[in-house]
């Protein structure tokens, strides 16, 4: 094949190609541009929202926050046939694998972005993962919650989560996501997705907690991590590594050289001499 043909074909190609994706572009529908989540990293979320809690109590955010708990903020619907249930599936897997537990160690918040959806619905979902859990303090630990429009609004809106109501479906469209939420209500840290590893969520609920949550190993193991936003997972601190490995040194130095000095101070001292 001729030069030219050959450079007549890739144009022909590129041109082919860049249609085809124009053409795709054209026919995403305008709905997904609005969805998504923004960031807002070291915002206050509002105590004050009311929402009926599994029971149909009206119950305020401020009142669900425990004094030195951090709190996973997993917004969804509940009759959601795809996406929220793997999210919420996703969280219920994790959770079970962590081995710190809701109501005692930290707190989880589901909620409701559909205002049309009532106490009934959030109370089946709830007893069908506490009673799957089988931890009994997650009963008083993990809410699952339902809303008016406007309360939904503003703590979603306070935590960037953007969502849509797709009138031709009937559905929400919005991103796999959850959020972690300090003790004061300050939001600290998202998650994407709907498969959580275990390690990232205990990071980021240590973080969360300002590392007033966990064993003094775990304080150890979780100082040499850090979120990575280009890969959203927790990565390992050279620096910290490194500072932790020079204290390690130091003290087994401590020790040995301890133990060395005693056998020499014993070696040296005169032995008594018996006199029958």
């Amino acid at each position: 094949m001729k030069t030219t043909q050959i450079v007549t074909l890739l144009i022909s190609v590129f041109f082919i190609f860049d249609s085809a994706s124009a053409q795709l572009n054209q026919n995403r529908p305008a709905i997904l541009n609005e969805i998504g989540v923004d960031e807002k990293l070291g915002d206050k979320i509002p105590l004050d929202l009311r929402f009926a809690n599994s029971n149909g109590d009206s119950v305020s955010i401020g009142e669900l926050i425990e004094s030195g708990k951090p709190v996973l903020l997993n917004p969804l619907y509940y009759e959601c046939p795809i996406l929220c249930s793997m999210v919420l599936d996703g969280v219920f897997k994790v959770v079970k694998e962590l081995v710190w537990t809701p109501g005692k160690d930290y707190t989880i918040i589901s909620f409701s972005i559909d205002p049309e959806e009532g106490p009934e619905l959030a109370a089946d979902f709830k007893n069908r993962y506490i009673s799957e859990l089988n931890r009994p303090e997650a009963e008083n630990g993990w809410h699952f919650l339902t809303g008016s429009e406007e309360s939904i609004k503003a703590l979603t809106e306070a935590i960037g989560f953007n969502y849509k109501y797709d009138e031709r479906t009937g559905e929400y469209l919005h991103l796999a996501s959850i959020m972690m939420i300090s003790p004061e209500a300050v939001i600290t840290r998202y998650l994407y997705g709907a498969n959580f590893r275990e390690f990232d969520l205990r990071n980021s609920l240590y973080e969360a907690a300002d590392g007033n949550i966990g064993s003094a190993m775990d304080r150890v193991l979780l100082y040499c991590f850090t979120y990575d936003p280009s890969s959203q997972s927790y990565v390992p601190v050279a620096m910290n590594i490194m500072k932790l490995g020079g204290l390690a040194t130091v003290i087994i130095l401590g020790i040995f050289l301890g133990v060395f000095w005693r056998r020499e101070r014993g070696s040296t001292q005169p032995h008594k001499i018996e006199i029958e």
